[in-house]
């Protein structure tokens, strides 16, 4: 059976050694939370170093996992960087399985854990490697750009992967590679949208989308506005097209924590996942959040407990077909060989406002 924060006791000395980190949750955790969770924190760090183990979390987990245990924190990305190049024997994926499998991708002689297998992902669950071989028959010609919020199986399928941080960029590079003026874009169908909008490259795409993304509107926007006047708006490019239009400033969740904490808004909002404004505050004083927000039910499957377990048991091992892992690792690597950008990524708010056509895959 497993062992629980109850059974492991809250001393002194545990309060002593999490003292640290407490100090950046103690506006988000009650103390009673605390004497819970801060034993859990001391055993998995504990783990860790035993195990030669580290944690990628992502910008979405929680603030205990995001600021307790995570070795490394950030967005998809960010993260995939760190799989690549960690020395660790084992990694714990803080994310969904698709994150877990990009880590299994750039580091298939490491051991991939996640902490529940049930933490999935609907975009990444919108399309299959079969359907993507279909569409580039489709399509002959032109390169396919796949979010990295795909299967394995859809990564070996296509030419190069992009995140919501440079996608823009993948997408006029590939086209120059390619020497064409379209690209296929998928799945996630409002980020191709808005990509759309900041480049003159043509995009046919993918009817996917987040579950977390795809439910903001241009109404709760408004909403704000008329609360908070003076409020200032950050969204996901996951988000429709029309909430991109209404907000100040849209980057991957990356790019909206460094917003935040460079320019200090009096009050801001985060049209993404709920727990990303959470993981700021810590590094934001002063900055006051405001809802709204949307939780993504499949992060939040990622517990203190999970990881704990994940680590003590050994469990949930996530494989990869070898068959798909070098095509899948050439794509993933592709977007991670991309040159920085030379500033932040940030989407053109005048760019955003106009209209573009892309062609839907029907």
């Amino acid at each position: 059976m497993a062992d629980t924060a109850a059974h492991l006791e809250f001393t002194p000395a545990i309060e002593a050694e999490t003292a640290d980190i407490y100090a950046r949750l103690k506006d988000k955790v009650s103390p009673l939370e605390w004497q819970l969770q801060a034993p859990l924190i001391h055993a998995i760090n504990r783990l860790k170093a035993e195990m030669n183990a580290v944690i990628l979390a992502h910008n979405y987990m929680t603030p205990d996992i995001f600021h307790g245990v995570g070795d490394y924190v950030g967005d998809s990305l960010g993260l995939a960087r760190e799989a690549a190049k960690s020395s660790a024997d084992i990694i714990v994926q803080g994310g969904v399985h698709f994150m877990a499998e990009t880590s299994k991708i750039l580091a298939p002689q490491k051991t991939v854990l996640i902490p529940d297998l049930r933490a999935g992902c609907s975009l990444a669950s919108s399309i299959t490697g079969e359907q993507v071989r279909l569409i580039k028959q489709r399509y002959p010609g032109l390169p396919v750009v796949t979010y990295v919020n795909t299967t394995a199986d859809v990564k070996a399928e296509t030419d190069i992967c992009c995140t919501s941080a440079n996608a823009v960029q993948v997408v006029e590079h590939i086209a120059a590679k390619w020497g064409v003026d379209t690209v296929i874009m998928l799945p996630d169908q409002f980020l191709a949208k808005n990509v759309a909008r900041q480049t003159n490259i043509k995009i046919i795409a993918w009817a996917g989308a987040c579950e977390v993304h795809e439910r903001f509107d241009a109404q709760d926007i408004a909403d704000v506005r008329a609360a908070h006047p003076g409020a200032i708006v950050l969204a996901h490019p996951e988000c429709p097209p029309d909430v991109i239009a209404a907000s100040d400033f849209t980057g991957s969740t990356t790019a909206m924590a460094d917003y935040v904490t460079h320019n200090k808004p009096k009050q801001v909002v985060l049209i993404t996942e709920c727990s990303m404004a959470d993981n700021v505050t810590a590094d934001a004083p002063g900055v006051e959040f405001l809802r709204p927000c949307n939780l993504c039910p499949h992060m939040k499957r990622i517990t203190l407990q999970g990881i704990y377990d994940s680590l003590r048991y050994h469990q949930y091992e996530v494989t990869v077909d070898p068959a798909l892992i070098p095509r899948a690792a050439q794509a993933v690597q592709r977007m991670i060989d991309m040159p920085p950008l030379k500033t932040p990524a940030r989407y053109d708010m005048v760019k955003a406002r106009h209209h573009v056509d892309v062609e839907m895959i029907s």
